[in-house]
């Protein structure tokens, strides 16, 4: 009975391995037809690379209309020139403040403790020095407040530096000492 068996085992694996060479031919044989010809390939990659082409053009028109949003928006006194650190006349500064206390310029509106430093450190320490600044020394100041370039105009610092030296509060000079801001 058991020698009826070694003959069986044999049969089986021959089928076996006969399957699966007609299954590896059969499925070479489908895949063979799906995979794409030279000219296929190519036809994709010209459309794919005139898709990107296209795509380039208009991030380019775009970049251009941004840039001349940029230069529009960063012209902060009006004359048509974007501010550059070349722009406006530099306003008389101090070395330090006069009496060695200067104004608490944080009492204007768009001062932070950050800005109120940056002013100190190119010279202004007073409401008065800023009420007194001209047009062209407010876009001196504007175009070189690195990181805050156009503050001055935007916040509007001179009117509100005037009412500050004539000893007049404003409704956030108010809150700035009420210690509501800061």
């Amino acid at each position: 009975m058991f020698q009826e068996w070694g003959f069986l085992i044999t049969e089986m694996m021959m089928l076996i391995i006969l399957a699966a060479v007609l299954g590896l031919f059969v499925g070479w044989l489908i895949w063979a037809r799906r995979k794409p010809g030279p000219d296929a390939v190519d036809s994709d990659a010209t459309a794919e690379l005139a898709k990107c082409r296209e795509s380039m053009a208009q991030t380019s028109a775009r970049l251009a209309q941004l840039e001349a949003e940029l230069a529009a928006a960063s012209d902060f006194d009006g004359d048509g020139v974007a501010e550059g650190t070349d722009e406006g006349v530099k306003p008389t500064t101090l070395a330090a403040p006069r009496d060695g206390k200067g104004d608490d310029l944080k009492q204007i509106k768009g001062v932070g403790p950050k800005l109120e430093a940056l002013c100190h450190q190119l010279g202004f320490w007073h409401f008065d020095q800023i009420a007194a600044w001209s047009d062209q020394e407010v876009a001196w100041v504007d175009a070189n407040l690195e990181g805050f370039k156009g503050r001055v105009t935007r916040d509007h610092w001179v009117a509100q530096a005037k009412q500050l030296a004539a000893g007049e509060e404003t409704e956030f000079s108010k809150r700035v000492k009420d210690g509501d801001v800061y």
